[in-house]
């Protein structure tokens, strides 16, 4: 996580009606030089100001078409670290895309950092060919939340980026090889850096967990309990330790007490919450699969949600005008805190500071990472038949 520097008092003294028309001028004077991005966990105070709502990989893509389309110069992005690096990575060089707080980052992504996912790539080699595997084959896999480097890494090894809708492409095209198809051996998968995401799916596709799958710790001194060379052995998708903090807080108890309360209700989760929750939950889904599910949802019907509490909460106000109940799967308070600390004064200083010609919390990524990941997002692209991505380089 980086580090941001206090905001003058002038701006967090300001009231919200004041920040919110001073954002408004701001925007004004920048005209179709400004593109805003803005997530769904994002507050709604914020949300106003963007020109897209959406995930973090559809964001990033709406930014380069909108790039493309008018040639702004500057892309805002009311997210997280690494949402704003795909960003970066997909948008011309010239566009400067923006983080108003450097310190949004995410928990998720920084459980995965390069040193330690080179180490891990080493190590599980080293284990594997120790116990007698030869020439072992693994296909690192990750999910879009982590690090440009790590989307890097995966490029570079035979590797692709997935999203929580289209995990489970991605899986089997690796599990069939991946880019070396027609190579004899039995793959193993590198799946990080959501363990949960990586496990639920795997389920999914038919694989048992139990025997099937381990969890790399990649600050364990040893494995022991986690990933024992024999459990290396016998996986064929290797778990890394990692997890988002929001998904984590809700626990099967939590669907059972809504079903004691609402017998009647649907329940949905994200993919991201544990193994033991999707398996309890009517459906689980990514976030835009949820609120497609929730905007189809028929009169009458009610409805517990299992993610970002910012999101539930803005679409249970949308649905409520359909008769379509819709309330938080728990009532702790699952947030986002580091997308929480994008907020109406770090986004007005951030303007204000390019309308004075300066460029404050600028996001660049190193352009031989850049390669790296695009040949990852565009693997993920070419085989879930979505095509490619506005910059593209040699797979």
């Amino acid at each position: 996580m980086l580090w941001q520097l206090p905001l003058d008092a002038k701006y967090t003294r300001m009231s919200d009606d004041k920040l919110a028309a001073a954002i408004g001028r701001r925007r004004e004077e920048l005209g179709s030089n400004l593109v805003v991005l803005g997530h769904h966990y994002q507050q709604d105070e914020v949300l106003q100001f963007a020109d897209f709502t959406g995930d973090s990989f559809k964001l990033s893509q709406l930014a380069a078409e909108r790039v493309e389309a008018v040639e702004a110069r500057y892309v805002i992005f009311c997210g997280v670290h690494f949402m704003a690096e795909s960003a970066d990575i997909l948008t011309p060089d010239e566009t400067t895309v923006i983080l108003p707080d450097l310190s949004a980052g995410c928990s998720m992504a920084d459980m995965a950092d390069i040193e330690d996912t080179e180490d891990a790539w080493a190590s599980i080699h080293d284990m594997l060919a120790g116990a007698g595997v030869e020439d072992p084959w693994v296909i690192p896999i990750c999910y879009m939340n982590c690090s440009a480097a790590v989307k890097a890494f995966c490029g570079e090894r035979g590797g692709a980026v997935c999203t929580s809708s289209n995990c489970r492409e991605v899986l089997q095209w690796a599990l069939n090889g991946g880019t070396e198809s027609g190579r004899r051996g039995e793959v193993r998968i590198l799946f990080l850096p959501d363990q949960h995401l990586g496990r639920n799916t795997a389920e999914a596709m038919g694989f048992r967990v139990e025997d099937q799958t381990c969890v790399w710790d990649p600050k364990a001194a040893d494995r022991p309990g986690d990933c024992t060379v024999e459990m290396l052995e016998a996986s064929r998708v290797i778990l890394w330790k990692g997890h988002c903090s929001v998904h984590k807080l809700f626990r099967p108890e939590h669907v059972d007490q809504i079903r004691a309360e609402w017998p009647d209700v649907q329940v949905i989760v994200h993919p991201e919450c544990c193994r033991e929750v999707v398996q309890k939950a009517d459906q689980a889904g990514s976030t835009e699969g949820i609120l497609k599910v929730l905007e189809a949802a028929d009169p009458g019907t009610r409805w517990a949600v299992g993610t970002e509490v910012h999101m539930v909460t803005r679409v249970a106000r949308d649905a409520a005008k359909r008769g379509v109940t819709v309330r938080m799967l728990s009532d702790c308070q699952c947030l986002c805190t580091t997308m929480y600390r994008i907020d109406m004064p770090h986004l007005l200083w951030v303007l204000d500071e390019l309308v004075e010609g300066r460029v404050v919390n600028a996001i660049r990524v190193d352009p031989r990472v850049c390669d790296g990941s695009l040949v990852a997002l565009n693997r993920m692209l070419q085989l879930t038949g979505n095509g490619a991505l506005p910059k593209s380089v040699e797979i």
